[in-house]
């Protein structure tokens, strides 16, 4: 059998500061232009979108020297935790209603932030590693396709289907052993038909999006593939490379078109919104963002690149819409740009300059000669053409034309256009620092908060020192979810000597800051492992403790941090105990206008003649695998069993059962039976219906007994005696077709043999029949009733196991009762009651901590084929009253009987 995953309980200490935004480095941009809202995601684990009060649809673009209005402010709209790790790639589909995320988490979830029901993202899919990036094929597609470290690329339904296909990404049979381990997916693009992907391992690899069948390989790059865009038809394929170039592949040749060097350093990004990609954004690891336009062009390397902005990180993400552009970098803070308008443009070239190119000359679309100073060339259009200055354009590939000095005999040197710089030709001509930013300033910055960046538990295991992004240390108390103490801007590890004491605690909790926030983590192994002495903690109010009283840790902290669920489920507990007390008082009604005596029938069956025995029809034994043959037997083989309840007496135990194969049994039956056939009403010793039945395990054959059987030598005996006799005898030692029962019931301990529920595993959880009905129907009923007593292995089993408890002593009581009513030697009998089995600790034993209401709290499983871990739930200490439902299904058990019967689970000594 497949072994259970484990789960652990996670929470999260919220920042004093948090006024909303990222807190570690953005990775994820995506912009609905309808809406004008921009979302990102951060290595945080948070998913934000702003608004930015801006016309998108508007593509008017400004020129390079236009004097620009005061820009709108951009405001914070919505934000959610909606990931445990960091967020490596979002992506918005479905008419922008579906923003995906794919996260280090291993999961891809989808969340429709303008829902009314206002759900938090829910997980799509799972890879077996970091899920690295995320493809949208069109934005009417019904799918979207993922890439990982797991080397596989998975498309997902969004309409809650799961998996539509799976493609190995490293299965290539002629791929040796290192290149099959580079198959990390690590760039993704899609269209409909197509998909291509890349990574480590330097090559593009296009497949079908249908089948999943490789269509061709490209190879041309040396180093990482970090982005891939397709055109609309699939007829081109653009990649960004670690090796610093663009290239532009065909499909259809299956070979690369173009190789564009205007980046010094490793590109990172690609964006663009033009079917054919003729106008392209592009972002490197220096911070350099750079716009392509290749519209009008007989080549593609005949196209203006234009260095529009420098951030002082790498670029993660770069978006555009209207006349903005959005860059992501490993700050918290968001910066935006405006655009430049290429359209229609050219270099400015200087008199000075020349047009140079390195290969056979063809059309100069974009570079023009150097016009003289009362001259000026006009566009197709009519209009003057735009002119970008040099210093603000890159050269966009080696074989490309681009201005020179015009005395020099060559290109200026390699050295120095990477330094930016083209060498003047004389002393008079002035020197030009090529890709100068177009915009010096960013146009507005939506600002971050200070992550959590580094920490160190102290020895007490209940204080950890951190240090966020701008250089603060703080101290914080795990138990009450708060910072206590600031250090300001320190060193970590001197404050760590100053404030560390001799006490030595043992590890009860794992802590980490991967999403800039204090997380602590609770395993069942070890979380309550922990101990510390009650004078040794420091409390809010003054409380007097044992002096060797001793606080768990583990489960003080869960107690509090859970206390609306405990809350939630006493007043569930409570309804759910006055129901069943109502329905009792129903039972018992019917139960009163019960008969007295009954009749039975005037002939034996052949089954019940002294031959019986050795009959084909002989009676087996009533435990509900066979039918009685007797008329008039259902009744008693319905009667309530009992059960183990929480109120039950204490019992003694019956070892086994007599059956009809004992032998002894059925003879006895057999000389009572030809005997008086009713009895009188009065007679309340020996009228077997008004006594109560034992448990389904111990259920005996009617007229038999519950103590070891006989031998058949001494059961032959007795079956040969005369019937009138039998009449008269009614000792325990020959007891006829009733008086077994009723020595059973006669005495005390008999009683308690009737309340003991069976040892026998396989028996143990059967149901009580509560109605008589007859003993076909009973079978059915307690098939299904024995399958409700299978309970889950999370909070709600617990809960099941605890009403189950309900009934079993509810049901004891009621037959006790019964019995003392009908004339047994029992104990007489209190007002029935069903105390709450709820029990959690009291603040004797956890005294009251008072978490913040925002701290969230998670639950997660261990995915050990993914070597990580997926979220099953997520909330926050105010909202787990509401979310009950959802909680039980996702607790582990060993939480729910913590929380609700005080008890810590066994730990296996290794």
């Amino acid at each position: 059998m497949a072994r259970k995953a484990k789960q652990k309980i996670s929470y999260v200490l919220p920042l004093p500061d948090s006024a909303g935004g990222h807190r570690l480095g953005v990775n994820g941009l995506a912009v609905d232009r309808n809406q004008s809202i921009l979302y990102s995601g951060g290595r945080d684990g948070v998913i934000c979108a702003w608004d930015l009060n801006l016309d998108l649809q508007n593509d008017v673009l400004p020129d390079y020297d236009e004097k620009l209005p005061a820009p709108p402010a951009t405001a914070l709209r919505q934000q959610i935790q909606a990931h445990t790790h960091w967020i490596n790639d979002i992506a918005l589909a479905q008419s922008n209603q579906a923003l995906l995320s794919a996260s280090s988490d291993i999961t891809i979830k989808l969340w429709r932030p303008a829902a009314t029901d206002r759900q938090p993202p829910q997980p799509i899919g799972f890879h077996s590693d970091y899920v690295k990036t995320l493809a949208v094929p069109s934005q009417n597609s019904d799918w979207i396709a993922s890439g990982g470290l797991d080397r596989k690329i998975y498309t997902w339904d969004l309409n809650g289907g799961g998996q539509k296909l799976c493609i190995d990404a490293s299965e290539d049979e002629s791929s040796s052993l290192a290149a099959r381990e580079k198959g990390s997916v690590y760039a993704l693009g899609a269209t409909n038909n197509v998909l291509a992907s890349g990574g480590p391992e330097s090559t593009v690899r296009v497949w079908d999006a249908r089948s999943g069948k490789r269509i061709t390989k490209l190879v041309g790059h040396t180093d990482n593939i970090r982005d891939v865009l397709i055109s609309e038809d699939g007829s081109k394929i653009m990649t960004a490379s670690s090796d610093r170039t663009v290239k532009v592949w065909s499909t259809g040749a299956g070979r690369c078109m173009y190789t564009l060097t205007m980046h010094d350093a490793s590109v990172w990004s690609l964006f663009s919104e033009n079917p054919d990609l003729s106008v392209f954004y592009s972002g490197d690891k220096s911070g350099m963002i750079a716009k392509t336009d290749t519209r009008d062009v007989n080549e593609l390397d005949e196209g203006l690149s234009v260095a529009v902005a420098q951030e002082h990180d790498g670029v993660q993400k770069v978006v555009a819409a209207g006349d903005c552009i959005w860059a992501a970098t490993s700050r918290p803070s968001i910066n935006r740009w405006r655009d430049v308008n290429t359209e229609d443009a050219e270099i400015e070239v200087p008199e000075s300059y020349k047009m140079k190119r390195a290969s056979v000359a063809t059309t100069q679309a974009r570079y023009p000669s150097p016009p003289s100073r009362h001259e000026s060339q006009p566009a197709a259009n009519g209009s003057l053409k735009r002119k970008i200055p040099l210093q603000h354009n890159l050269r966009l590939s080696n074989a490309a034309y681009f201005p020179t000095p015009a005395s020099a005999d060559g290109e200026p040197r390699r050295g120095s256009l990477a330094e930016g710089k083209v060498e003047p030709s004389s002393p008079t001509s002035p020197e030009i620092q090529i890709g100068q930013p177009v915009r010096a300033l960013p146009d507005f910055a939506i600002e971050g908060q200070n992550g959590l960046i580094k920490h160190i538990v102290l020895n007490d295991r209940i204080r950890v020192l951190t240090l966020d992004t701008a250089g603060e240390v703080l101290m914080w108390d795990l138990l009450k979810c708060v910072p206590i103490k600031s250090f300001g801007k320190r060193d970590i590890e001197d404050v760590q000597l100053e404030v560390s004491t001799t006490a030595t605690v043992a590890s009860w909790c794992t802590v980490d800051t991967r999403i800039g926030s204090v997380t602590v983590i609770l395993e069942e192994n070890t979380c309550f492992d922990a101990e510390m002495y009650a004078d040794e903690l420091d409390f809010d109010e003054d409380i007097e403790f044992r002096d060797d009283q001793r606080i768990n840790l583990g489960k003080w902290v869960l107690r509090y941090l859970f206390s609306n669920l405990i809350t939630e489920e006493i007043k569930r507990d409570e309804a759910h105990r006055k129901q069943l007390m109502s329905s009792k008082e129903q039972q018992k009604l019917q139960r009163e206008n019960a008969p007295t005596s009954i009749q039975l029938p005037q002939a034996p069956t052949d089954g019940w003649q002294p031959s019986g025995p050795s009959s084909a029809t002989t009676l087996k034994a009533g435990n509900g695998t066979a039918k009685p043959q007797t008329p008039g037997f259902n009744i008693g083989m319905a009667t309530p069993a009992i059960n183990n309840s929480p109120a039950q007496p204490a019992a003694t135990s019956n070892p086994r059962s007599s059956t009809a194969d004992d032998g002894g049994p059925l003879e006895k039956r057999t000389s009572r039976q030809s005997g008086s056939h009713s009895r009188p009403s009065t007679d309340r010793n020996s009228d077997y219906f008004s006594s109560s039945r034992a448990t389904n395990s111990e259920a005996t054959t009617p007229g038999g007994t519950s103590k070891q059987p006989s031998t058949p030598g001494e059961n032959g005996d007795e079956a040969t005696t005369p019937s009138g006799d039998a009449a008269q005898k009614d000792t325990p030692s020959k007891a006829g077709l009733f008086g077994k029962k009723f020595r059973m019931g006669m005495s005390f301990s008999g009683m308690k043999t009737m309340a003991k529920p069976s040892t026998n595993d396989s028996t143990k959880d059967k149901p009580t029949v509560v109605e008589e009905k007859d003993e076909s129907q009973s079978d059915s009923q307690s098939s299904k009733t024995s399958n409700s007593r299978e309970v889950q292995e999370n909070l709600q089993g617990t809960v099941q196991k605890i009403r189950f408890g309900y009934e079993d002593s509810l049901q004891a009581q009621i037959q006790n009762q019964q019995a003392y009513e009908n004339g047994l030697p029992v104990a007489a009998p209190t007002n029935i009651d069903l105390p709450s089995a709820i029990t959690p600790s009291l603040p004797a034993e956890t005294p009251v901590l008072k978490p913040p209401p925002n701290t969230t709290i998670l639950i997660q499983e261990d995915r050990p084929e993914a070597g990580g871990v997926a979220d099953l739930f997520e909330g926050t200490v105010s909202s787990l009253g509401e979310q009950c439902d959802q909680l039980e299904r996702s607790a582990p058990m060993w939480l729910a009987e913590v929380l609700l019967r005080n008890q810590v689970p066994f730990k296996d000594i290794v």
